[in-house]
């Protein structure tokens, strides 16, 4: 436990066979659950985490036969948390980019009550940027602008960071059946937690990078999610016109 807090992280893995090892291994002892998704790897993924299931009781193996995308695969270890009563789910890649020295900082940001959702920002000062390529860092800054219109949430600074907890609490005020499924998913929850009124607090943090390859291109990824973010900001509007309309209607079940 973390502060008397049940915590469970999901790690989304395709084809991480290289890193996938290291982060789990790498994962605190004051974590209860750790929910491995292996989103229809194609290489040694699931095998590797079987065997160290047979190490570490914490661990927990769930299979989509097929690749179902980053978003899906975290979409289906949060209902997991949820299924599994615990009261903070974290989110950490399989790719080993995300420090787990900086994992208390997100966690207490959710156990002091200060946010339902605390991610990593990666922005906030130069120092935290290194090593990252001049074109990511372009497009960050692009999907910043674009993603605080599209949520409404003009605080956030670094959208694409997914390292982040969540409050169960907050978890239940959205609709994880409808999470965009792909990278980008990262942004749409952030417009979905600004609609459900679940407070979002980014902790500074530097880049990590272990010398992966980024499953990420940019000249695709970048008109798709500003797509996804048109169609963000449109259904945020409606949200927000049929609330007005409507107080007491809640979100569809997770």
């Amino acid at each position: 436990m973390f502060q008397n807090r049940r915590t469970g992280v999901v790690v989304p893995a395709y084809n991480e066979e290289r890193l996938i090892g290291s982060t789990i291994k790498s994962i605190p002892r004051y974590i209860d659950r750790v929910y491995v998704v292996n989103d229809g790897s194609r290489d040694g993924t699931c095998s590797i985490v079987a065997e160290i299931c047979q190490q570490d009781d914490r661990l927990i193996l769930i299979n989509h036969p097929t690749n179902r995308g980053v978003g899906a695969a975290i979409a289906t270890g949060y209902r997991r948390c949820l299924e599994d009563n615990l009261d903070i789910a974290v989110v950490m890649a399989g790719d080993n980019q995300m420090d787990p020295v900086e994992l208390p900082n997100l966690l207490a940001t959710i156990v002091n009550g200060d946010a339902g959702y605390s991610k990593g920002n990666r922005m906030s000062s130069p120092r935290h940027m290194n090593g990252m390529p001049v074109w990511r860092r372009f497009g960050n800054w692009l999907l910043k602008w674009l993603t605080r219109v599209s949520s409404g949430n003009y605080q956030i600074t670094d959208p694409q960071n997914g390292y982040s907890a969540a409050s169960i609490e907050a978890l239940k005020r959205i609709d994880l059946a409808s999470l965009y499924p792909n990278y980008g998913y990262c942004n749409e929850l952030l417009a979905r937690f600004t609609v459900a009124g679940v407070k979002v607090v980014e902790v500074s943090m530097p880049a990590r990078y272990q010398g992966e390859k980024s499953k990420i291109r940019y000249s695709r990824y970048i008109p798709r999610v500003s797509w996804l973010l048109v169609r963000t900001f449109s259904w945020r509007m409606k949200e927000k016109l049929e609330r007005r309309q409507f107080p007491g209607r809640k979100a569809p079940a997770s």
